[in-house]
C-alpha cells in the first residue's frame, strides 16, 4: 500500500477527522463558573504577544479582541506526517460522515455562546503526542529533550524519533520457528568485542563478568544450541548480543546497506530470545537488558522501554530489589544478585527518564546494598558502579519530583531543586580520586567509564535547572522582544535561582568539553544513545542560552563544540543526530549574533564575567565540577516570591508554540525568516 504525505492543518477537516478517530480519548468539560476564562487550545496572535488568557474558539474571535475592537486572527501552523493511503481514505469519509451530521445540527446565534468551552481533549498538550506511521499515537514526556526541542522548534522540521529509525525494514522483529545459526566472528576477534563493549557499558551496566562471559563463550564455540533448552538459548543470545555491542562500538559508523554495526548479530540474536511468558531467572534479566540497550541504541524506544520494563519486573519478582535472606548463599552470589539488580536500575532509569516516562519501582520499595567490591577483583569495579548507580537514583527523582504530571507548587519545585542539587554537591564531593578525569594532561585520554560518569552526573544537573532556564529563556526573549539591549536576565532572580542557572550553563559547558576531547580519541559511540543524548541536550540548552542571553565567548565556543560533537555522530550515519543537529543549527543560524564589544561595555556584566572566571571552570580545563561554592547549602528562598516559583512551575509544559518562538527569535531579521 503507498504512503502519502500530507500537510497536517490545525483547522483543517482532516485534523477534525482524527479527532473524530480518537473520540474515545474525547470527554465533554464542565462549563466555568460564571466570570472564569478558560483558556483556549489555541491562543490567538494578539494574546500571544500580549503573554494573555485566550478564549477563542478558531475560527470565531476571542472575548479580548472583540472587546478592543481588534481584528482577531489565529496563525497557521502546520507539520507534515506520511500516513498509509488506506487511512487517508477512510479519514476523508469519516470527515464527510461529520460534516454531514454537523450540518443537522442547530447552529448557535450567538458568538459569546460559541466562545464558551464545551469540550477537551484528553491530549493536555499536543506536543506531548506524536502520530506514528501507523496512526498509533505515541507519547513523549516533558522531561524529553526531544520535547523540548519540538517546543522550541520555529520549523516545520520534526524530531519524533519514529521517523529517524536506523533501520526500517521491520521484518526482522518476528522471530523464526527455526532460527538460524549465524556464522561467528573467529575467536580472538569475539574477545575482542568482548572488550569493546564491556568499555563502554559493561563498566556502568555490571550483567555479565568476565568470568561468565568466558566460560559461556566456550559454549557457544563448542556447538549449536538446542532450540528446546532455554538456558542454552539465552546463553547463545546473550553471547551474540555482545558481539552486536562490540561491533558497534568498534566501527562506530555506518559500512555497508544492512543496518548500523552489529545490527546483523543483534537479528540473529532475537531468533533465541525465549518468550517472555516463560519463568524469569538471573540470566534471563541479563539478556533481555541488553536487548533493550540495543533496541534504544537504534532509536527503538518503545521497544527498548517495554523490554527493559520487563526485565525489571522479572528483577522484582525474584526478589533482586531485596536482601536475600538464605544465609547459604555465599557472599559473590549476592553481589551478583545486587550488580544485575542496580545495574537494570540504572538502565530503566534513564531510558525512562530521557523518555519522559514514569519509572517502574520507587525508592522506597527497594531495600538492597549498593554495588561493593568482590574478593580479588580491582576495588575500581564496584566504585565505579557505585558511583553511577547513585547518580541514577537522583536521575529518578528529578524525573518523578520536577516533571513527573502532577499537581505541584512553587514552593515544592523550590524544594525539590534544593534537594537534588544538594544531593549532587556532596555526590560529587564524595567522588573518589580515581574517578575524577586528569585536568593535568589534556592530550591523554580518559577512561572511557569515566566519561560515562562525568556526562551521567552532568546531565542530572541540565535535567534540574532546565525548568528555571526555561523560564529565564522565555522572559528574557520576551523583554527583549519589547526592549531590546536593555533588560538584565538576572532582573527579579534571587542570587540563588541565578547561582542554579549557572551552574546548569557551566554543567553544559563541561559536557561539551568532555565530549571533544572523546571525540579525538575516537571514545564517542555514534550508536550508543546515551552519548548521543547527552550531547543533545547539553547543546540544545547552549542553544537557548545564546539565543536569549548577552553574548560570551565561553558560552558561543562551547555551543560550537556540542554542535561539532553532534555533526561528527551525524556525518558517521547516525540519522537522528542529523535531524537533531540539522533543527539546531537552523535555530543557531537565525539569530542574528550579539556584538561581544556591546556586553563588555557593560560594566555589571564585568564585574559578573570576573566572578565566573575566579569560581567556575573555563575553556582550558577538560571538566571541572560544580562552582566552588557549590558544597554550601541551596537555600532557595521561594517565600519572599511564590508567584515566581509558580511561573517556573508552568515552564515545565512551556507554552512556546512555533509561532511565538520564531517571531520572538528571528525579529527585525525578514532575509533569515525568508530562508527558513
Amino acid at each position: 500500500m503507498d504512503e502519502i504525505e500530507l500537510p497536517i492543518d490545525d483547522n483543517s477537516t482532516l485534523d477534525q477527522s482524527v479527532d473524530m478517530q480518537a473520540s474515545k480519548a474525547i470527554a465533554r468539560r464542565q462549563h466555568a463558573p460564571s466570570g472564569v476564562l478558560k483558556r483556549s487550545a489555541k491562543a490567538c496572535t494578539r494574546c500571544r504577544k500580549r503573554r494573555t488568557k485566550c478564549t477563542g474558539d478558531p475560527p470565531y474571535p476571542c472575548k479580548t479582541c472583540r472587546d478592543a475592537g481588534h481584528t482577531c486572527v489565529y496563525s497557521e501552523t502546520e507539520k507534515r506526517v506520511t500516513v498509509p493511503e488506506s487511512y487517508l481514505i477512510e479519514l476523508q469519509t469519516q470527515a464527510r460522515r461529520g460534516i454531514n451530521a454537523r450540518e443537522n445540527r442547530d447552529r448557535p446565534s450567538d458568538l459569546e455562546s460559541i466562545s464558551s468551552p464545551d469540550i477537551e481533549l484528553e491530549f493536555t498538550s499536543t506536543d506531548n503526542w506524536v502520530l506514528g506511521n501507523s496512526g498509533q499515537y505515541h507519547f513523549i514526556g516533558n522531561s524529553s529533550s526531544t520535547y523540548i526541542a519540538n517546543r522550541l522548534n520555529p520549523t516545520t522540521e520534526n524530531l519524533d524519533w519514529h521517523m529517524y529509525p536506523h533501520y526500517e525494514d521491520s521484518a526482522w522483529l518476528r522471530r523464526p520457528i527455526d532460527p538460524e545459526i549465524p556464522l561467528l566472528p573467529p575467536f580472538d576477534l569475539a574477545k575482542r568485542l568482548y572488550r569493546a563493549q564491556h568499555a563502554y557499558i559493561g563498566t556502568i551496566f555490571s550483567f555479565l563478568s568476565d568470568t561468565a562471559f568466558y566460560e559461556r563463550l566456550e559454549r557457544v564455540y563448542a556447538g549449536s544450541p538446542d532450540p528446546d533448552n532455554r538456558d542454552e538459548c539465552l546463553i547463545y543470545c546473550q553471547i551474540l548480543l555482545v558481539f552486536a555491542f562490540g561491533q558497534m562500538y568498534s566501527i562506530n559508523q555506518w559500512v555497508g546497506h544492512e543496518g548500523p554495526p552489529g545490527f546483523q548479530y543483534f537479528k540473529h540474536a532475537l531468533a533465541f530470545l525465549p518468550s517472555v511468558f516463560e519463568d524469569g531467572s538471573i540470566l534471563f534479566i541479563e539478556v533481555l537488558s541488553y536487548v533493550a540497550y540495543f533496541m534504544q541504541t537504534i532509536n527503538r524506544r518503545d521497544a527498548a522501554y517495554v523490554y527493559i520494563g520487563i526485565a525489571l519486573r522479572m528483577a522484582i519478582s525474584l526478589g533482586l530489589h531485596q536482601e536475600v535472606l538464605d544465609q547459604e548463599i555465599d557472599s559473590e552470589t549476592r553481589e551478583h544478585r545486587r550488580r544485575i539488580w542496580w545495574s537494570a536500575y540504572s538502565m530503566e532509569r534513564l531510558l525512562c527518564v530521557t523518555s519522559g516516562h514514569p519509572i517502574t519501582i520507587q525508592d522506597e520499595d527497594i531495600d538492597l546494598l549498593p554495588p561493593s567490591p568482590i574478593p580479588g577483583e580491582d576495588s575500581h569495579t564496584a566504585c565505579v558502579l557505585a558511583n553511577y548507580t547513585e547518580l541514577s537514583r537522583i536521575h529518578g527523582i528529578i524525573g518523578e519530583k520536577i516533571y513527573r504530571k502532577k499537581q505541584k507548587s512553587g514552593p515544592e519545585i523550590s524544594a525539590c531543586t534544593q534537594h537534588i542539587m544538594r544531593r549532587l554537591s556532596d555526590w560529587f564531593e564524595r567522588l573518589p580520586e580515581s574517578m575524577q578525569l586528569n585536568r593535568s594532561d589534556m592530550s591523554q585520554a580518559p577512561h572511557r567509564e569515566v566519561v560515562s560518569t562525568y556526562l551521567h552526573y552532568y546531565h542530572c544537573i541540565n535535567m534540574t535547572a532546565r525548568p528555571i532556564l526555561l523560564y529565564a529563556v522565555q522572559r528574557q526573549l520576551a523583554a527583549s522582544s519589547q526592549r531590546p539591549n536593555t533588560t538584565r536576565w538576572e532582573d527579579g532572580f534571587s542570587t540563588e535561582m541565578v547561582h542554579v542557572i549557572d551552574t546548569a550553563i557551566s554543567a553544559a559547558r563541561s559536557t561539551a568539553l568532555i565530549l571533544n576531547t572523546a571525540a579525538k580519541h575516537n571514545i564517542v559511540a555514534t550508536y550508543g544513545f546515551i552519548d548521543g543524548e547527552q550531547a543533545f541536550s547539553a547543546a540544545l540548552l547552549l542553544v537557548m542560552v545564546n539565543i536569549a542571553f548577552p553574548y560570551k565567548e565561553t558560552n558561543a565556543s562551547a555551543m560550537d563544540m556540542a554542535l561539532d560533537v553532534l555533526q561528527a555522530m551525524a556525518e558517521k550515519g547516525n540519522r537522528y543526530i542529523r535531524a537533531c543537529h540539522s533543527l539546531l543549527t537552523k535555530i543557531k543560524s537565525s539569530v542574528k549574533t550579539k556584538d561581544s564589544n556591546l556586553a563588555n561595555n557593560d560594566e555589571q556584566v564585568q564585574v559578573r564575567d570576573q566572578v565566573q572566571s575566579n569560581n567556575m571552570f573555563t575553556e582550558s580545563a577538560i571538566v571541572a565540577g560544580l562552582p566552588n561554592d557549590q558544597s554550601r547549602s541551596f537555600n532557595l528562598d521561594f517565600e519572599g516570591d511564590p508567584g515566581l516559583w509558580a511561573e517556573v512551575l508552568d515552564s515545565i509544559d512551556i507554552d512556546m508554540d512555533r509561532q511565538w518562538v520564531e517571531s520572538a527569535l528571528l525579529r527585525g531579521q525578514p532575509e533569515t525568516a525568508n530562508q527558513l
